[in-house]
This record gives structure tokens, sequence and C-alpha cells, in this order.
């Protein structure tokens, strides 16, 4: 089993983030580069505890599909999904979110196995968790510039109200 630890501190509300990190669309304009969409399940805006989504999208030049299921969700602290189907041995998704001085924690636990016994550790340590670092780490940069435009925008409007 490999991991991926990911800390990501945005400075937006802990409701934002939560739901920009479980908004489908968000997830596909987060993935342009492998071509990721919802073809089945939940295709777009929040995923909800116990909704699935079926992805296909291009890795490693090959099109694949992956079935996940959000199988716990404790708004606006957390949610995990799980794969049901797809080209892992196993995938699991921990989605944690923390308040931090008036920022959010947002933190990924991302735990898989391939396939393949011993070719697929060393396939994993050589390529897979590196690509799947960058993969998430893509994600998160366009959750964090997200979140933090949003509030930006918001400390502006609230700015203006105040001086009118």
């Amino acid at each position: 089993m490999s991991r991926i630890y990911l800390e990501t501190l945005i400075n937006a509300d802990i409701q934002t983030v939560f739901d920009l990190a479980r908004n489908i669309d968000v997830h596909q304009e987060s993935t342009s580069k492998t071509h990721e969409k919802a073809i089945a399940g939940r295709t777009s805006g929040l995923i909800e505890e116990h909704e699935t989504v079926t992805w296909r999208a291009k890795h490693l030049g090959v099109y694949q599909t992956l079935t996940t299921k959000i199988i716990s969700m404790d708004k606006p602290n957390q949610f995990t999904d799980e794969m049901q189907q797809g080209a892992f041995k196993s995938l699991h998704h921990q989605h944690i979110f923390k308040k931090a001085e008036g920022k959010t924690l947002m933190i990924d636990i991302f735990d898989f196995e391939s396939p393949l016994g011993i070719i697929g550790k060393a396939f994993n340590k050589l390529f897979l968790k590196n690509y799947l670092k960058k993969f998430l780490l893509n994600r998160n940069e366009l959750i964090k510039t997200t979140a933090e435009l949003n509030n930006n925008n918001n400390n502006n409007n609230n700015n203006k109200r105040t001086t009118n």
C-alpha cells in the first residue's frame, strides 16, 4: 500500500474549501490535461455521502474508467471516497478540513495499491506515486486559487458596503 499525504493552507473559510473539494465541475477543470470527465453517477455539482461518480480519463496514454463512492461525510470537516471499480487494486482518499487561524487547512490522505503484485509495487515506487502526487497537487492548487479568489471578492464586496 502506498500513501500520499498533502497539506494545503487556504485563505478561505472551511465551508467554501469543503464544497470546492467535492465539486465535480471543479475536479473536471483541474484534470483537463487528462481529459477527465464524469460519465455516470453524480456528473456535476456537489457530491454527497453514499453517491458515486464514474470518471473517464486518459492516463499514461490509455483511457481508463474509475468509479468511486463517498463512504463517509461530516460536513464541513471531512469526506472519504473509495474506489468501487477501476484499475487499482484499492484506492481510499480521505479529505480532511480544519480551521486554522482564519484559514482552512486541507489535508489529503491518499492510499492506493496497484494490481500485479511485485511489478505493481515497483511501478508505484518508480513512477505512479509521483504521478498521482502531481495530479493531486494540481487539483489542490485550483481549489486554493478559486477559494482565495472568492474570499477576496467577498471581502471587497463587504468593504464596498461598509464605505457606501
